[in-house]
């Protein structure tokens, strides 16, 4: 199938199908009349596989590892447990960081309610940036 046709059947675009080809993620076969890429049944399930993949938030480079394991004959499972419980704990950080995040820029937003808009002479871009001080004690 072309490259148009696997896309279609996975439900993705040809721009990532011919990104995945050039990493080296999908390997297709070359047709020996006009060169073009062939895509195969393998491919297609390959495909399915990495998007599901990049779903759950594995990385290109996660789901090539995997890939090669699986074209070695090895079973990359134990990898895939691995691999998740490193990425939920990562995203769980990420989550953390950007609660605190959204919490000062509250607690920012609520102070500058008040504040007036002025030009400082004084070399500073912005006083309301400038004078914050965070729920921890420091300074902006």
């Amino acid at each position: 199938m072309r490259v148009s046709d696997l896309a279609r059947k996975a439900g993705t675009t040809t721009e990532t199908v011919r990104h995945y080809t050039d990493i080296g993620l999908l390997q297709p076969a070359r047709d020996p009349n006009n060169g073009y890429r062939r895509y195969g049944n393998t491919d297609l399930r390959l495909l399915r596989f990495a998007l599901k993949a990049r779903h759950l938030g594995f990385t290109l480079t996660d789901i090539q590892s995997l890939a090669d394991a699986s074209r070695h004959g090895e079973s990359p499972c134990g990898q895939v447990r691995m691999l998740i419980e490193t990425r939920l704990e990562q995203v769980e950080t990420q989550i953390s960081e950007l609660k605190s995040l959204s919490q000062r820029m509250r607690t920012a937003m609520a102070e500058w309610q008040t504040s007036p808009d002025r030009r400082l002479d004084d070399g500073r871009v912005c006083g309301l940036i400038d004078t914050f001080v965070d729920d921890t004690g420091r300074a902006g």
